[in-house]
């Protein structure tokens, strides 16, 4: 579940310090907040830049694929429609709401299967499927040291063995310089329909190694308006950290790219994707 992808690519100015506290939620909280705008605010920032890669590397296989925090559907559903067989994982029911709503208008491909449940406890059977996807920033929502290896242990457990593990983390967010309540995004829903507003914070609590985003949703019709507002947290992991977490959940690194077309990673690079299989 991408906290609205490609936003990285603003790069903004390095801040020093901390103003953040130590958050009172986990961090699946605020997605079903989040369900509502989720799809109006992908389709401005990442859009469907980065599906051409998922396709890539799941097009070949034959049986079904598990995605963690599938969402809204963004990725699920444009492989599906080309035939991959996904299963879709996801805590936030309002976020399945909308997933199951574009599956029910599906009109080619396969159909997915759309699973309310927690990553850190995937309900199937050991070696049940020959991949794992997480794409844009789910593994960061997992805040503490352990949820995030009892992820890691349950997706080992999971795959079968030389199977494969994909993920992406969000670039660089503790670079992210903090602001308070500006306008990040505004437009309108469908033409004619609502306009909306984001009003966004961004706090960095480096003791904590977090990503905090305060998000705020303003959205008008004729004269009436109604406002959205919750919070966000991301743990902020570097491509050698999260790959020496895969190491020791028994993962061989197979490649670390940089970018949707393949190339090489590096600490500046736009996208961090981690090719891992399972030994």
């Amino acid at each position: 579940m991408a906290k609205h992808a490609g936003a990285a690519k603003r790069r903004p100015a390095r801040t020093a310090g901390s103003s953040g506290t130590p958050p009172a939620q986990e961090g699946w909280h605020g997605w079903d907040d989040y369900a509502d705008f989720y799809d109006w605010e992908n389709a401005r920032t990442l859009g469907r830049r980065d599906v051409p890669f998922w396709l890539r590397m799941t097009a070949a296989v034959r049986r079904p694929i598990v995605e963690l925090g599938c969402g809204t559907g963004r990725i699920t559903m444009p492989l599906a429609h080309e035939g991959v067989r996904l299963i879709g994982v996801d805590r936030s029911a309002e976020m399945l709401v909308r997933a199951r709503r574009r599956v029910r208008r599906q009109r080619r491909g396969v159909r997915p299967g759309l699973v309310r449940a927690d990553i850190r406890s995937l309900p199937l059977p050991a070696a049940a499927v020959p991949m794992v996807m997480a794409p844009y920033g789910i593994l960061q929502s997992l805040l503490s040291e352990r949820d995030l290896r009892a992820t890691l242990r349950d997706v080992a457990r999971v795959i079968e063995p030389d199977g494969m593990f994909v993920m992406e983390l969000v670039a660089d967010l503790p670079s992210w310089g903090e602001y308070g309540r500006k306008v990040s995004l505004r437009g309108r829903r469908t033409p004619g329909g609502s306009h909306i507003t984001l009003f966004e914070s961004v706090r960095q609590d480096r003791a904590r190694g977090l990503t905090i985003f305060d998000q705020e949703f303003v959205e008008r019709r004729g004269g009436r308006s109604r406002r959205r507002a919750f919070t966000l947290h991301f743990r902020t992991l570097s491509v050698p950290q999260m790959s020496r977490r895969l190491k020791t959940a028994g993962f061989q690194i197979e490649a670390v790219l940089g970018d949707y077309d393949g190339g090489p990673w590096h600490p500046q690079a736009d996208a961090w994707i981690i090719v891992a299989r399972r030994v």
